[in-house]
């Protein structure tokens, strides 16, 4: 292994890699106005609280800053190496974390999402609310079906999430990643809740996937139209 690597691999490297990421994060947070739809989405899931929030990846990097004080949140995090700087960014920030991923599959059967999925559980169990991206690993704005066995096994609604910022910059990689930048306007839109039955056979927890990537789509175009439109064109609605 090049000495590169092995440098960016250590724990010191990573750890102030995450605090800075996750510092300007803040940043962007505070110095940008957000319009947030609907205006009562706090009330509304703190009546179904704990909740699933899901959301796309690549648009995820100012979730952490939705949680208030009085919530309790953990969000899924990659076991691959390069989740490790997300994860601490994520602890930096007042989130707990849990280790795994989806598979292909669109469930959860490797790289520990067996202990992940059964970890999730135990969150909701606690009352802890569970954030994670609804994506098939590496294949954008396609929701697996990980995320609604959850909701089918937990009982617990899932929230479809977007916030997006009019001053960005987005990649040219596989989920067109929205790196947002400060001292602008944004948005951030829930689309209803979405219930998943305990008894959904493989018929319901598909129509159930449709549903969530619908209800992503939507409030993912939602967002950027917020964030892309002028003050009076918001007002307007």
């Amino acid at each position: 292994m090049s000495w590169s690597r092995r440098l960016f691999r250590s724990r010191a490297i990573q750890t102030a890699g995450a605090v800075l990421a996750a510092e300007y994060l803040r940043l962007v947070w505070k110095t940008s106005s957000f319009v947030t739809e609907p205006q009562d989405v706090y009330e509304r899931a703190a009546r179904d609280s704990p909740v699933i929030l899901a959301m796309w990846h690549g648009q995820h990097f100012l979730v952490p800053f939705i949680r208030r004080d009085e919530h309790r949140a953990k969000v899924l995090v990659s076991r691959h190496r390069d989740g490790e700087i997300n994860a601490i960014a994520a602890e930096w920030l007042g989130v707990g974390t849990i280790r795994g991923s989806g598979h292909l599959s669109g469930g959860f059967i490797d790289k520990g999402g067996v202990s992940a999925f059964k970890e999730m559980l135990s969150a909701l169990g606690q009352g802890y609310n569970v954030a994670l991206t609804a994506d098939i690993p590496k294949v954008a704005r396609v929701a697996g079906l990980g995320i609604v066995k959850l909701a089918s096994a937990s009982g617990r609604p899932i929230y479809p999430i977007a916030i997006a910022t009019r001053r960005r910059v987005e990649l040219n990689n596989w989920d067109h990643t929205a790196v947002n930048l400060p001292f602008g306007r944004g948005g951030g839109v829930a689309s209803a809740p979405l219930r998943v039955p305990a008894d959904a056979d493989g018929a319901a927890l598909e129509a159930a996937r449709r549903a969530l990537e619908a209800a992503l789509d939507a409030a993912t175009a939602r967002a950027y139209a917020i964030a892309d439109r002028s003050r009076e064109d918001v007002r307007r609605g």
